[in-house]
């Protein structure tokens, strides 16, 4: 990172930096929540003009829909309930959809709560609560903030000096620019191109939201370890980025005692369409 990079981010770092729910862990976000959802917004119609949608009259797209909806309530109430985090989850509208594409294990959401699963994914899931744990994931870098983390880094590895000029410029083209190389062609291809240490810290965020939402986490070892069959030899999109099969487990076991410490009443589950 170049020095002029590292300067400024030393002297914005006290103005922007916050804290990642549940974690603690410090960030930096440099750019205005909603301007990454004005264009996640974009990028999201151009997939749904891409790419087409199961019905919502199909049992697995009204499981994905009861899934996702039962996670959003208890991150809302989880998040409004706290001051300091409940403007984290001002402005979003949730979407939840799930695409034709047999072809591809893969899900994803982006700011602004618009979330994409695709049937591909389902045979790995199995069962509801499997799908909790991908969608509690997936959500978790949405709240989390990584997107604008992961933009912000970008924006000064790229820009330097200029970070400052282009992040307070709105939806300029430099920021859109940037937009597309920190999440990659989300239209075409439905990546989010996230850290490993992204990876790890949605993992114990996801955790804990499907407990809340009344999901049992011990389903999440079993789930990423069916992923870890699926994934030898076959170069999954949804690991493109992820930390080995070996740590996220070893860290997710870690993590379960305090994510079962949100698990209160079990959620009434659907059985397998």
């Amino acid at each position: 990172m170049r020095k002029s990079a590292i300067l400024f981010l030393i002297i914005v770092g006290a103005l922007s930096c916050t804290k990642v729910p549940i974690t603690g862990r410090r960030q930096v976000n440099l750019l205005p929540e909603s301007d990454l959802m004005k264009m996640s917004l974009a990028e999201y119609n151009k997939f749904l003009a891409q790419h087409p949608l199961v019905p919502d009259t199909d049992p697995n797209t009204q499981l994905v829909k009861k899934v996702g909806k039962n996670v959003q309530i208890a991150v809302e109430k989880f998040m409004k309930g706290n001051a300091k985090y409940k403007k984290r989850i001002a402005g979003y509208k949730w979407i939840f959809n799930l695409t034709k594409d047999d072809k591809t294990i893969n899900a994803w959401c982006m700011p602004g709560g618009k979330v994409m699963v695709y049937t591909g994914l389902l045979p790995v899931t199995q069962n509801e609560t499997a799908l909790a744990v991908v969608m509690g994931h997936e959500i978790a870098h949405a709240i989390a903030r990584h997107g604008n983390e992961r933009m912000s880094q970008q924006m000064a590895l790229e820009t330097g000096g200029n970070v400052l000029s282009i992040a307070v410029s709105g939806t300029s083209k430099e920021t859109q620019d940037i937009f597309n190389i920190s999440y990659g062609n989300v239209a075409g291809l439905g990546v989010l191109a996230y850290s490993r240490n992204h990876e790890l810290e949605a993992d114990k965020l996801g955790l804990v939201f499907m407990a809340m939402a009344g999901y049992d986490p011990h389903e999440t070892v079993a789930f990423w370890q069916r992923m870890a069959k699926e994934s030898k030899g076959a170069g999954l999109t949804i690991l493109s980025t992820h930390p080995s099969d070996e740590k996220r487990i070893e860290e997710i076991k870690k993590f379960m005692p305090k994510a079962l410490k949100y698990y209160k009443k079990p959620v009434t589950i659907t059985p397998n369409p």
